[in-house]
């Protein structure tokens, strides 16, 4: 039967383990967002001081086609951690679920011991 807590306490691992990779990501994903934003406030600062918008301008800021290119960058990353995201919090799902069956069958086997033990003392007593 310790088989049984084993698997157990493997699931709740397994569990725990999906929960930080998501709440890692979210962090993550928060992050790039946060940076991305910092970028749009230093690309429209360089567009005002400049006094250009427009990107194909001959004498558009060097250092605002950068950061566009970095926030371009970010968002991207920060797409693709998304991804990364809804398929974990599938995987999450799936743990939870074999968690859940694997207390199902702890708790079976541990009513089932403890009616043995009933019938033993019932037999002996």
């Amino acid at each position: 039967m310790k088989s049984r807590e084993n698997l157990v306490r493997l699931k709740q691992f397994q569990v725990n383990e999906k929960r930080r990779q998501l709440m890692q990501l979210d962090m993550m994903i928060a992050e790039f967002e946060r940076m991305a934003s910092e970028l749009e406030l230093q690309i429209s600062a360089e567009e005002k001081k400049a006094g250009i918008t427009d990107i194909n301008h001959f004498a558009y800021p060097t250092f605002a086609k950068a950061a566009r290119l970095r926030r371009d960058n970010l968002r991207d990353s920060q797409s693709d951690l998304a991804k990364q995201r809804s398929a974990a919090e599938s995987l999450l799902s799936e743990a939870e679920a074999e968690l859940s069956k694997a207390e199902m069958l702890e708790m079976r086997d541990t009513k089932t011991r403890d009616a043995d033990v009933g019938v033993r003392n019932v037999m002996i007593g």
